[in-house]
């Protein structure tokens, strides 16, 4: 008789126990949510930014023309037609995420010094609640364009906001552009990615062109923003000018840096020549519209 009064309660725990134990498992089907989710759709109440034009990025080496990569590395190959295929195919840069970044780079030796050309394409994904990727981007553009001193760039102080394209002195066909890219916030594994560039570097570079036309400045012809910057740079070896251009369109930032160095400190690398080129190279890129 005392072994049965003790059988419900053995039946009562064991119910429990495995109450407690369905319970514990239930919780852990919410684990895997969806991939690359926006800030505002898990959780939050502020509801997401509406997303980028672009989904998607270009294969990048094979992006620029070989017509347009003759120009910009003069004289690859000298005649061996092999060697220039293997100099114009370029190597693609390291990503870890071909959706998010790519970059292609170019490098041309000759006896009296080289040349270096890349390419980078970034597709900025917001993940701040109600930002939208283009917003984003556009807010990683003008932090580029303000640490570069470009005049007329920098945010006004009666604004919010600046315009689009502001004025900036035409440049006779020659232009060219700006620094590496800082990277969209959230949990993007891309090279470079959100890489700290300060809103206001402690002081301005010296112009590396005379000519005003050719001055680091706001470009009006590329796709929704655009600048370009130029550097001059005279060391014990010989004499480097590093030329960059950046462009947005949607939420998609274009980086192309171009630069020269010599040995023949009486032959500086010509700030027309290179912007030129550069420019000529964005406004290539931009027709070409990137990704779908």
């Amino acid at each position: 008789m005392q072994r049965r009064a003790y059988a419900p309660t053995a039946a009562l725990a064991a119910a429990v126990l495995a109450t407690g134990l369905a319970g514990c498992g239930g919780g852990g089907g919410d684990g895997g949510g969806g991939v690359d989710a926006k800030a505002g759709q898990s959780g939050s109440s502020a509801p997401a930014g509406p997303p980028g034009k672009y989904h998607s990025l270009p294969e990048p080496c094979g992006y620029v023309s070989p017509a347009t990569l003759r120009r910009m590395l003069p004289g690859a190959g000298d005649g061996d037609e092999e060697e220039a295929k293997r100099l114009l195919r370029g190597q693609a840069a390291i990503t870890y995420d071909t959706d998010r970044r790519v970059g292609c780079r170019w490098k041309l030796e000759t006896p009296n010094g080289t040349r270096h050309l890349s390419v980078d394409f970034e597709r900025v994904v917001s993940y701040q609640p109600g930002v939208s990727d283009e917003a984003r981007a556009q807010q990683l553009y003008e932090r580029q364009a303000t640490a570069a001193h470009i005049p007329s760039a920098a945010p006004s102080s009666s604004s919010a906001k600046p315009s689009a394209k502001p004025s900036a002195a035409a440049s006779p066909g020659a232009s060219a552009g700006a620094g590496a890219s800082p990277r969209a916030d959230g949990p993007v594994p891309q090279l470079g990615e959100e890489s700290a560039v300060p809103s206001a570097p402690s002081s301005p570079p010296a112009s590396a062109s005379s000519d005003p036309r050719l001055a680091p400045r706001v470009l009006d012809d590329l796709g929704d923003d655009g600048f370009v910057n130029d550097k001059l740079a005279t060391t014990g070896t010989g004499v480097h000018r590093d030329v960059t251009v950046v462009f947005r369109s949607s939420n998609v930032l274009v980086t192309i840096a171009y630069d020269q160095w010599t040995t023949d400190k009486q032959h500086v690398p010509s700030s027309q020549d290179l912007q030129g080129k550069a420019h000529g190279l964005a406004r290539e890129l931009d027709a070409g519209h990137f990704g779908n």
